[in-house]
């Protein structure tokens, strides 16, 4: 898969200001962090796995294939920066995962006669409502 270690060491964070209610305190700290990953340019990640990436978090970059995840959560800097890395994480291992291609089944012989009965039974049964034609 990936190293885990070597793919943090390429992320960069900016911690700003969060928003929303506090007292005074909030005014003066910068508790929200910001991550950054640039995509492209990872040396982590081989050409296959970038492309991936790229498929699967399409709606997720930015025009220059960045990464950008945020957290405002605790009140704490050092808390947000460790839940904001551990969910790029678990955000790059499950788009990483390739799904396998269906293998169609034949629809059992069984499945298609019985299908047939029930159709023919349920037309019986409208046809046998209606009033005879007298002619």
């Amino acid at each position: 898969m990936f190293d885990e270690q070597s793919i943090v060491k390429e992320l960069s964070f900016k911690a700003i200001r969060s928003s929303g209610a506090g007292g005074q305190h909030v005014n003066k700290t910068s508790s929200k962090v910001e991550l950054y990953f640039d995509l492209l340019n990872s040396k982590v990640l081989s050409t296959k796995q970038k492309e991936l990436l790229v498929k699967n978090l399409a709606y997720r970059l930015t025009k220059n294939s960045e990464l950008i995840l945020q957290c405002d959560e605790s009140r704490s800097q050092h808390k947000n920066k460790t839940i904001v890395t551990a969910r790029f994480i678990d955000l790059i291992k499950t788009n990483l995962i390739e799904e396998k291609e269906r293998i169609p089944t034949k629809i059992p012989k069984a499945v298609i006669k019985k299908r047939l009965t029930d159709k023919r039974k349920q037309s019986d049964k409208k046809a046998n409502r209606k009033p005879p034609k007298i002619d």
